[in-house]
């Protein structure tokens, strides 16, 4: 009888100290400190993304699927063709290879005849309004 009556002591002490140990736990505070850069940083790049999908303006998607494929995509696109912006766009669920900024719809057509030589599957893509 002896025996479980300290077993039941450990078992209560051991139960004790971890209870004790979690409320001073959830008790402590927790200061985060942000690089005052982060915010002016944050702005910015939502202010280009928005820019890049949202505009009146031409678009060629060379590539589409998944994150690695895509990076690789847009550095051979970029050694290819220096002359043209680039850029990785995720749309649920794959990422896409976006070039160009064009005006018209006739600069973006005989843009994507150039880059249809190197990139069959690119598709012209029509500005949002």
């Amino acid at each position: 009888m002896n025996y479980l009556s300290e077993k039941r002591v450990v078992y209560s002490l051991l139960t004790f100290i971890i209870l004790n140990s979690f409320s001073t736990v959830n008790a402590q505070s927790v200061t985060v400190t942000q690089d005052d850069n982060f915010e002016q940083l944050l702005s910015e790049k939502r202010r280009i993304n928005s820019s890049i999908t949202i505009n009146n303006r031409y678009k060629i998607q060379i590539f589409n699927g998944n994150s690695e494929s895509s990076k690789k995509a847009l550095i051979d696109f970029k050694r290819e063709f220096k002359n043209y912006d680039a850029t990785i766009i995720f749309s649920t669920p794959a990422y896409k290879v976006i070039v160009g900024n064009f005006k018209t719809r006739i600069e973006a057509e005989r843009n994507l005849n150039l880059i249809r030589k190197k990139y069959p599957n690119s598709i012209l893509i029509k500005p949002l309004k």
